[in-house]
């Protein structure tokens, strides 16, 4: 990655509904510019996510989604509504964010969810977007869903599938992302926080071809926790906001715009199958299967890719 850098802007966008999203400006102010998007939904930005650009060409722009992050009010008081938090809402917020900084069109950049997001943003303003890169990609379609949270990934990490479950009376467990709302909305601490940990945790521990510790114990924090944890599951009760199979379906609104998509083959969170999906849908678009990488975006193969992209679309 490139080295470390602070920056140079930032501040709050009033979205409505009394949200207010943190955004920054990093890199050169006179650069391409490039959004940023994160992954989760709620997992917010970090300053790695700043190192995938070049500073010298990019005006590199970062915002941490409604409700997580540093955005207000936090998903972590369990007091705090997320009805106003969809899709939807999110595009959004990335267009009036892109017209409060006065970019005309911007890269879009998103892993996992946030290629959700940078797919959703694109097709409904593929005017306002020169070129995309795609990580990890998660289309948030019920079997989607199902293989991570359900029964699937569950037979590759039985040991971590069983801490998981423990917060789930086995009566339950039929359908666990219903189940696992209720109690991550409860009230009371005591039921609320072993389920955030235990969802958060699995996700943690499972991102990446080998475990990484540091990643670990992000997500075991309480508030990182609660907050990722309930704004995950707000999005996957809900299927996303989007309509069945929509991303793909209206993969014609961005066809022409060039993109890179990046996929690790040992992808456990978001399945290479998805990816696959994709290219089939979109063999414009330049695709690489990562043959021994699993989803974070700092495993080698899956960075080099990454910021080989960034680095040419810079030129262009």
């Amino acid at each position: 990655m490139y080295p470390p850098i602070e920056p140079y802007d930032s501040g709050f966008l009033d979205a409505g509904d009394g949200d207010r999203v943190y955004w920054e400006v990093c890199g050169n102010p006179a650069g391409k510019p490039v959004v940023m998007v994160h992954g989760g939904p709620g997992a917010g930005c970090s300053p790695g996510h700043r190192r995938q650009f070049d500073p010298e060409a990019y005006r590199i722009v970062l915002f941490d989604q409604r409700n997580c992050g540093r955005s207000l009010p936090p998903a972590s008081d369990p007091s705090v509504s997320l009805a106003n938090n969809t899709t939807g809402n999110l595009v959004a917020d990335m267009e009036l964010l892109r017209e409060h900084l006065g970019i005309d069109r911007w890269l879009v950049f998103g892993g996992s969810w946030g290629s959700t997001l940078t797919l959703a943003y694109a097709q409904t303003h593929p005017d306002r977007v020169t070129e995309m890169v795609l990580r990890g990609i998660f289309l948030l379609r019920p079997f989607e869903i199902y293989w991570y949270y359900q029964e699937g990934a569950s037979l590759l990490f039985p040991d971590l599938w069983e801490e998981f479950l423990a917060p789930i009376p086995e009566d339950e467990r039929d359908d666990l992302v219903t189940a696992f709302h209720a109690r991550l909305n409860d009230p009371d601490p005591d039921v609320r926080l072993p389920a955030a940990k235990a969802w958060s945790l699995w996700e943690g521990s499972t991102i990446y071809l080998l475990p990484n510790e540091d990643t670990i114990q992000e997500h075991s924090g309480d508030d990182f926790a609660v907050t990722f944890s309930r704004i995950e599951n707000h999005y996957f009760v809900n299927e996303g906001f989007l309509e069945e199979d929509q991303l793909i379906r209206d993969v014609d609104k961005i066809r022409n715009i060039p993109c890179v998509i990046v996929q690790g083959r040992y992808d456990v969170a978001t399945p290479a199958a998805t990816a696959w999906d994709l290219h089939r849908a979109w063999p414009e678009a330049e695709f690489h299967l990562v043959g021994d990488a699993g989803h974070a975006y700092t495993e080698p193969g899956i960075l080099h890719h990454l910021i080989e992209a960034t680095d040419r679309f810079a030129r262009t």
